[in-house]
């Protein structure tokens, strides 16, 4: 059995977007959208609405500049919850400002 769900992205631009309630994952790369959907649902007990996948190429490496190479590619998926469902591990705390 694949894990479908390998680990949520926790970038900038990703917490950012959490305000819309679009929270942003790596996916297994063979798994589709309504495999996804389920996923979510069973794993954090929210309503995905929208599901919209990325298929991320891998950078290319080098080593001392001798053997080239690239990392692995990887699929990333943009998942849209229910307006007033959140998906834990993505809370933002606010710093008050001075």
């Amino acid at each position: 059995m694949k894990n479908i769900l390998i680990r949520p992205l926790i970038t900038e631009k990703s917490i950012s977007s959490v305000k819309d309630n679009k929270y942003s994952f790596e996916v297994h790369p063979d798994t589709c959208k309504v495999e996804i959907k389920k996923e979510v649902k069973k794993t954090y007990k929210v309503d995905a609405v929208d599901v919209n996948i990325i298929n991320k190429r891998g950078k290319p490496k080098n080593f001392r500049g001798k053997i080239g190479g690239r990392t692995k590619n990887w699929k990333k998926a943009v998942i849209r919850v229910k307006k007033g469902q959140k998906i834990q591990g993505f809370d933002i705390k606010e710093e008050k400002k001075k």
